[in-house]
């Protein structure tokens, strides 16, 4: 699952790759905005772990990953 993470006065957005599905970072966002200084923790797919403060959230896209083809992209 791709998740784009938009934060406040940063010019370009985090993109995290994750296995969570889409209900499990959904908990992981309330949970974070229910929290008194609440930090939105996500780890990606390779084990590293993005930690945004929720006042710094300015939104959070949830989507499937785009599949890559692989190929030359001409025709035979």
């Amino acid at each position: 699952m791709e998740i784009k993470i938009g934060v406040q006065s940063v010019h370009r957005e985090l993109v995290v790759e994750t296995d969570l599905t889409v209900e499990e970072i959904e908990a992981e966002i309330r949970n974070a905005l229910a929290a008194d200084r609440g930090v939105f923790s996500i780890t990606d797919v390779k084990g590293n772990r993005v930690i945004v403060p929720v006042a710094a959230l300015g939104f959070i896209e949830i989507g499937e990953g785009a599949s890559r083809s692989v190929g030359f992209g001409g025709t035979l």
